[in-house]
């Protein structure tokens, strides 16, 4: 099973042959970068109690990588692809179709642009995006759609699992924000450095840092407005996302997507779980994603989790 994802993956990559990305990097801030990112990577050890199977190795492949200077097409990798950037899928021209139908298609279009950084498939329907960005973005327009809020209300965000940094990325370019912060393993952590750094971002892993980049939590009572977890929360062990929780009842509002199933872990049960635990303080809604079914070979619902404070 495990092969044919590979070959129908790269069939779908290949139908959009006709749009080659125009790199250009900054040779001396890549190597500045790079010397960064291997004097983070000999203080990481990969925390498998914290992780399933996937991620254990997902980690483990990402410093391969790393150490060999060969993060400029980090978006072509077929491990990389398989967990963090969706390309060429139907079901992301439906989720366009929305967003064009949507009041805020005016912003939604500008934000939507694809960056060359990654070397990232576009969409072969839509080549000024890629199949992940439009996906991203029609996340946020979950929340524009039920609570009737904009990106741009958002201030303080705070984004478990942020994949390489593209939620991060499309926040910095159309709202002023003060916080970003993303959660996630150290090593993770370093190519969401690399992507968003090759991009001019002020991203680093301070609190001084715009975007500041962390893998342990000190304080879960600070507040944000923004909650977000894409498909992470729903795929680390249940006794760990207990520790986010007073996160999540500290933010305005929640965004968080995942699948029925991850491993062993019924995921809708435990969602509604939680939709018990925030209810009296928020007006929560479970919705069933009518686009996304996985993949052909592994079909199962996927929903949204989303909150507005009350």
């Amino acid at each position: 099973m495990i092969f044919i994802n590979y070959i129908f993956r790269k069939i779908s990559e290949n139908l959009s042959f006709f749009y080659r990305n125009k790199i250009t990097l900054n040779l001396a801030e890549e190597r500045k970068i790079y010397k960064t990112l291997k004097k983070k990577l000999k203080n990481i050890k990969i925390k498998k109690k914290l992780l399933k199977k996937t991620h254990i190795e997902f980690n483990q492949k990402i410093r391969e990588i790393i150490l060999n200077n060969d993060l400029k097409n980090l978006l072509r990798y077929s491990f990389v692809q398989k967990i963090f950037f969706v390309h060429n899928r139907w079901f992301i021209f439906k989720e366009l179709q929305e967003l064009k139908k949507s009041r805020e298609w005016n912003t939604y279009k500008k934000i939507i642009i694809e960056d060359n950084v990654g070397n990232p498939v576009r969409y072969f329907l839509y080549p000024q995006s890629s199949g992940n960005r439009i996906h991203q973005v029609y996340h946020l327009s979950i929340l524009n759609k039920y609570f009737n809020t904009s990106i741009e209300n958002f201030k303080n965000i705070f984004e478990f699992g942020g994949g390489y940094g593209c939620l991060a990325r499309i926040f910095y370019i159309c709202n002023n924000f003060k916080s970003f912060k993303i959660f996630d393993t150290e090593m993770v952590n370093l190519i969401q450095f690399y992507y968003l750094k090759i991009l001019n971002c002020d991203v680093g892993f301070a609190n001084k840092n715009k975007i500041h980049l962390l893998n342990k939590i000190r304080n879960q009572n600070i507040k944000h407005d923004l909650f977000i977890a894409n498909w992470s929360l729903s795929e680390i062990p249940l006794n760990y996302r207990a520790k986010f929780e007073p996160i999540i009842n500290n933010s305005k509002f929640i965004l968080i997507a995942f699948q029925e199933k991850f491993e062993e872990i019924n995921n809708l049960k435990y969602f509604k779980y939680l939709e018990n635990k925030l209810k009296k303080k928020f007006k929560i809604i479970i919705i069933k994603n009518n686009f996304y079914r996985g993949n052909f070979l592994r079909k199962q619902n996927h929903y949204y989790l989303i909150g507005k404070k009350l």
